[in-house]
């Protein structure tokens, strides 16, 4: 990072600074003391004015600290606990210094602490992207000493905390388990702590992101409503944790969840935090996701394919499971191809064992039996086609029965003298060694480099358990989470840098890793194994609070677990919400089958690119009727699509859907411009104010309107 002379974004005041987004400020006051106090949050009408903290506390008025750290007094959430050389377990901080850098055209207030006796440095970041109202906040730590004696141990480093004034704040998050993933939910934050966080790298039960407002309703705060959102850039074990007072204030606190673990930080080493992305809008939950969308588009996603559009594919998965082999798959490709599929993809029984799920995980070589001549000839015939091809991997995980674990059972996490807690038939690889991580490194890199393959679907099927590496040093055996995934990321970087232009998808069984952490490597999340369209409704909707489109993969499949019957139509039409994806067993479709995905998939090509990189806008939710509508509008508002469901259909006046207005009003349009539905012609102006009928009748029925600016 370069000094930056003058900041624009970052004010220095008399009391502090003022750091400004195009519509908000926080406020950072330095204190006479030395003391770095946050202040406000919120509108960027207060920078005008520096508020004061008003947070009290039991019988005192103890302001809350920018790092707030275990020490002095027990009123808050720490950010920083520490156990110095001598026990002490109290940390106290001084100011040193501030400068405004500058990290790729950002802005980044940069500030050190020191701790008052002890050898530790404490370097707080935050950088400023201001045309998406977001902060990012990271922490690096650093022992000072040159004692090689001087170990600090690190019981908790959080990345980041912000302070909110007084108010009546209510918490949206997601939910879920597997094959319910992305469900959301809200609750009233009352004095005491709410956490949201994973302890087993699965983040099916909440996802590393949250959304605060004032309004009490799940649509109420849609639009025109003060709403701060954030998220912790982590694939690992993470944490949030929200305290409200008693007085009414709000603390968050993002970062890795150090539960059962922690950090020898030793003479000259340092440690940074993940970042912690805040945010904040007046306009509502739907502002707040298409800020946060755009932020992961144009910042987050992997430079070199963060622009691409994401090809239409066929996963072979739900057609072979691991009856995998050439003659079979040569004919799903040419069928695949007559549909209009761009990319083929080879799921799970690929490699060498592998007949079913009890063996064959960690020897990752093609399978002689069922590929003779290797699958570079499969590779040659799909690449005919006119298709590209991708492959499914599990790399983290292992059989016991495999030919790797036989070799070198002390490569899986597990404690002495306790039985290994096998989970769908795997251990979970110690991806902390390094003779695991270069193992893992050069067998996915032959993988490509041998193979010309596209597409890599990156699985993890089972979450962390018995995290147990009884041959490192006994200091180091509970970093065992944080050198996994360190590794784990450094990996995927390495593999990204070489075949800078292969797609990765992530999937943990569905929806179980979805954070910014992964998508800063992969390009796209398989959001979950349930393929049920009346499901998928509702884990889409709650994916888009977080994530953009072009990230999240949807497959039309057979599955129908309500019983149904759903028109082919229909469950196109759900699927093409994001990232299209085939994933039935296409050989047995008769004429009409495949009449129906042509028209559809050419229908899909059409308009993907305002799916995949326009704005999103969900007009109703399937959370509060049976009407469903998602917008998507072009960055120049000249060309959008409105995609409309019915769940189901109730008496007329009945419910309180059924007694709203029966017109569906638009959203980001131009109000004086004209726009062509059909045959028909509507100013801007009168689809937001007045809108559309809604154009559906009966009970899984769904339609998908477009609009052309004329």
């Amino acid at each position: 990072m370069a000094l930056c002379s003058k900041g624009q974004n970052i004010e220095r005041t008399q009391q502090g600074w003022n750091i400004k987004t195009n519509a908000s400020v926080y406020q950072l006051a330095l204190t006479e003391n030395g003391r770095l106090v946050p202040s406000f949050y919120g509108d960027k009408a207060q920078s005008s004015q520096f508020r004061e903290q008003d947070r009290i506390r039991q019988n005192g008025p103890f302001a809350l600290e920018e790092i707030p750290v275990r020490g002095r007094y027990a009123d808050k959430i720490p950010t920083l606990e520490l156990i110095f050389g001598d026990n002490t377990r109290d940390c106290e901080l001084q100011y040193i210094g501030s400068q405004i850098l500058n990290q790729a055209g950002r802005e980044v207030l940069e500030i050190i602490q020191k701790d008052k006796f002890y050898p530790l440095s404490v370097t707080s970041y935050i950088r400023v992207l201001p045309e998406y109202d977001i902060l990012e906040k990271w922490i690096v730590l650093k022992n000072t000493s040159t004692n090689k004696k001087d170990i600090i141990l690190v019981e908790n480093l959080q990345s980041g905390s912000i302070y909110l004034p007084s108010d009546r704040y209510y918490l949206t998050h997601h939910s879920g388990q597997w094959l319910r993933e992305f469900q959301l939910q809200k609750t009233e934050l009352t004095a005491g702590i709410k956490r949201l966080q994973s302890r087993d790298f699965f983040s099916f039960q909440n996802t590393p992101w949250f959304a605060i407002s004032t309004k009490e309703g799940l649509a109420d705060d849609k639009s025109d409503s003060p709403v701060w959102f954030g998220q912790v850039h982590y694939s690992g074990n993470w944490s949030i944790d929200l305290e409200s007072t008693h007085s009414n204030h709000l603390q968050i606190v993002g970062g890795i969840n150090f539960w059962d673990t922690e950090l020898s930080l030793k003479a000259g080493e340092s440690f940074s935090s993940p970042k912690f992305s805040v945010g904040y809008t007046s306009k509502g939950t739907d502002a707040a996701a298409q800020l946060t969308h755009d932020y992961i588009r144009n910042e987050i996603l992997p430079e070199k394919t963060k622009e691409q559009i994401r090809p239409v594919l066929y996963n072979s998965w739900y057609a072979t499971t691991f009856d995998v082999e050439e003659t079979h798959q040569m004919a799903l490709a040419k069928k695949a191809k007559e549909l209009g599929v761009e990319l083929f993809v080879v799921d799970d029984g690929w490699f060498k064992g592998r007949k079913t799920d009890h063996a064959g995980l960690g020897d990752w070589e093609v399978d002689k039996e069922k590929f003779p001549n290797g699958l570079n000839p499969l590779i040659k015939q799909v690449n005919e086609l006119g298709l590209d091809f991708g492959i499914w991997v599990e790399p983290e995980m292992i059989n016991p029965n495999s030919d790797l674990y036989r070799k070198h059972p002390d490569w899986v996490l597990h404690f002495p003298n306790r039985e290994k807690t096998e989970w769908r038939y795997q251990l979970t690889l110690n991806l902390a060694r390094e003779d695991v991580y270069k193992y893992l490194l050069t067998s996915m890199r032959n993988l490509l480099k041998d193979h010309n393959i596209k597409f890599i679907k990156w699985d993890r099927n089972r979450g962390l358990s018995q995290p147990g590496w009884p041959s490192a040093p006994l200091a180091m055996q509970r970093e065992m989470r944080l050198r996994y995934m360190d590794n784990l990321y450094k990996m995927i970087d390495e593999l990204k840098t070489e075949f800078p232009h292969v797609l990765f998808e992530t999937c943990s069984s569905g929806g179980g890793r979805p954070d910014l952490g992964m998508l800063e490597r992969m390009d796209q999340t398989w959001a979950s194994d349930n393929t049920d369209p009346i499901d998928r409704l509702f884990i889409q909707y709650g994916y888009l609070s977080a994530y953009p489109a072009n990230t999240m993969v949807c497959w039309t499949n057979k599955s129908d677990a309500h019983k149904v019957n759903f028109d082919e139509e229909f469950i196109f039409d759900v699927a093409m919400q994001g990232v299209l994806g085939i994933g039935q067993d296409i050989t047995k479709w008769g004429e009409t089958q495949t009449q129906t995905a042509q028209d559809k998939i050419a229908e899909y090509k059409q308009i993907r690119d305002l799916i995949q990189k326009g704005k999103v806008c969900r007009l109703k939710s399937p959370f509060e009727g049976s009407k469903v509508a998602l917008q998507y509008t072009s960055k120049q508002a000249d060309r959008s699509i409105v995609m409309c469901y019915n769940l189901g259909e109730t008496t007329e006046g009945s419910t309180n859907e059924s007694r709203q207005s029966k017109y569906i009003k638009l959203n980001n349009l131009v109000p004086t411009a004209n726009y062509k539905i059909e045959e028909k012609i509507y100013t801007g102006d009168y689809l937001m104010n007045i809108g559309l009928l809604w154009p559906l009748r009966g009970a899984y029925t769904s339609k998908i309107i477009k609009l052309q600016k004329i």
